[in-house]
């Protein structure tokens, strides 16, 4: 399990949605070795957890010398977040600064069953 703290839903019942955004995420391509900038959004229902943000702040970190394509990040992100608070609904969105003339936007969601 991934080492991120939670706190309890001040408001379980209500279905609200939490947005939190990074603007400064990093990792490395994996190909190039170059590093790769972008913004990582998190949308998220919450069941009966939260996520704190210290300790998201932390994990983001976690992947600033990570070979990883952006595919690879936004699904992971979204396991291991899924995991840590098993949300009701929640949506990753990597958002890829311009490289050779392209930018990439990855969404990946889950809904418990």
């Amino acid at each position: 399990m991934v080492d991120i703290e939670t706190f309890e839903n001040p408001k379980p019942g209500r279905r609200y949605e939490i947005t939190h955004v990074n603007p400064e995420f990093t990792s490395v391509c994996p190909k190039t070795g170059l590093p790769d900038f972008g913004t990582i959004t998190i949308k998220y229902i919450p069941d009966k957890l939260c996520l704190e943000l210290k300790a998201l702040k932390y994990y983001f970190i976690s992947y600033r010398n990570q070979g990883i394509f952006y595919e690879a990040i936004t699904n992971k992100i979204l396991d291991n977040l899924v995991e840590v608070c098993s949300p009701l609904e929640m949506e990753i969105i990597s958002e890829w600064t311009t490289r050779g003339g392209m930018n990439s936007v990855i969404r990946a969601k889950y809904e418990k069953e």
